[in-house]
């Protein structure tokens, strides 16, 4: 498993041979088949998502100071201490990297991961996975306001370039797949069901789907049935009174089809003829009060599963929180299509790097995954990263590592047995300099 650590960071130079030096060690069975330019541009990324400034002044640093330099093997300027601390070179390397390859990087590590922590539902001999969307802000240059137009409201247009991406999540791991993404508005806007389909074909063939009422449309459902695996969906109330024509009484459990209405025909167009759906229908009260639960499955489990299971979905509400805010995807600083497209998957690699070490940390700890601080470990994994690579030994290489995993298995969330005394409020921050006003144009003043 420690071999995955490397390949999750990608800090690797790929020999001839294909064997995979990690750190600067000989890890043999974790080869990777990618160029090794390729690779070594991942690296560079990689780290820099890890580290607390993103910058590429903190990425160009790291290496200056000795950090990866396992990925410069051959490298005329490193080998004559010449490498400069200016951030050109390493810009120019960015926007030459291959999507494909960062691609490619991003797909091995899930695969690889994935298959060393094989965790899943007690009884349920397949993987779960829930799907959501989210929204990120671009930087605002010319191309990224064309391909991923700002939104607006009865002011004007905003000035935020907004990306739309939908990821599935590993339930119990918190993995991420590959993202699908597209523009969230302007007239080549894509809605997230039509991305969660593009997203499906990432999906192990065995897997359960699990989606909130905005995937639990007919298109997405007979998407997933299509592709043979199961799904847990909730749906509207108006959906489900629609799908059981009778009236919906807590407790029902009832086989029943679903077939695709005019509405759905209307909208995809490509569903076929008489397209329908076997399953049941589930009418549960909510576990914490409130409105009732409508859940559609494929499975053939006790409704009381089927209903603990749906509550795994919250774990995709903290793991996009995650994502965006803690590896740093809220807002992303490339100013290309192209490179937001790099820079969003080295992220999710960057993601999934801190959540293995986490599974591993929990391991060895005795404790689930999730009862780890995510925020704790990335930050003891960007402090620990430079002693691995720096070890000379193979021995204090592994002690380094324990180390790392000693003290990530300590940052574990609180449990708490009854609710806050205190609400979760913040105290605003005075601003320095008033807000910018948009200009109309030929004008010059503000709005």
């Amino acid at each position: 498993m420690y071999d995955l650590i490397g390949i999750a960071a990608t800090a690797a130079s790929v020999s001839e041979s294909g064997s995979c030096f990690v750190f600067g060690k000989n890890m043999p069975g974790a080869g990777l088949s990618l160029p090794e330019r390729g690779v070594q541009r991942c690296g560079g990324g990689l780290a820099q998502r890890l580290q607390s400034q993103r910058s590429l002044v903190a990425a160009v640093q790291s290496l200056l100071q000795g950090q990866g330099r396992v990925l410069l093997g051959g490298c005329k300027r490193v080998a004559e201490a010449s490498i400069s601390a200016a951030t050109g070179g390493y810009c120019q390397a960015r926007q030459k990297l291959p999507k494909l390859i960062a691609s490619q990087v991003s797909d091995r590590i899930v695969e690889q991961l994935r298959s060393e922590m094989q965790e899943g539902w007690p009884g349920l001999q397949r993987p779960i996975f829930l799907i959501d969307g989210s929204s990120l802000q671009l930087s605002h240059t010319a191309e990224l306001v064309g391909r991923f137009p700002p939104g607006g409201n009865q002011y004007g247009e905003h000035h935020w370039p907004v990306l739309k991406l939908v990821v599935f999540h590993d339930v119990f791991s918190g993995l991420a797949l590959r993202p699908s993404y597209g523009p969230m508005y302007g007239p080549q806007a894509a809605s997230e069901q039509a991305l969660a389909e593009q997203a499906l074909e990432r999906l192990p063939a065995h897997a359960l789907v699990l989606a909130d009422c905005n995937f639990g449309i007919f298109a997405f459902a007979w998407a997933v049935g299509q592709s043979r695996r199961a799904m847990i969906f909730r749906l509207t109330k108006a959906r489900a009174q629609k799908i059981l024509g009778t009236p919906l009484v807590p407790g029902t459990d009832q086989k029943t089809i679903w077939k695709a209405s005019d509405w759905d025909r209307k909208h995809h167009p490509e569903l076929p003829p008489g397209a329908a759906l076997e399953g049941r229908l589930l009418v549960c009260k909510h576990p914490a009060g409130g409105n009732n639960l409508y859940l559609w499955t494929s499975l053939n489990l006790p409704a009381e599963q089927v209903l603990e299971m749906y509550g795994l979905r919250w774990n995709i509400e903290t793991d996009l929180r995650s994502l965006k805010r803690t590896v740093g995807l809220h807002q992303l600083s490339s100013k290309s299509s192209e490179m937001v497209g790099k820079e969003l998957l080295l992220a999710v690699a960057a993601y999934n790097l801190v959540r293995a070490v986490m599974c591993l940390a929990a391991r060895r700890a005795g404790v689930e995954p999730r009862q780890l601080s995510f925020s704790f470990v990335q930050t003891v994994v960007a402090a620990a990263l430079p002693g691995l690579d720096q070890a000379t030994t193979e021995s204090e290489y592994g002690q380094r590592l324990e180390r790392m995993l000693r003290y990530a298995a300590q940052g574990k969330l609180p449990r708490r047995s009854r609710r806050r005394s205190y609400p979760r409020e913040i105290w605003s921050r005075r601003r320095e300099f008033p807000l910018r006003q948009r200009v109309p144009k030929n004008t010059g003043a503000p709005e």
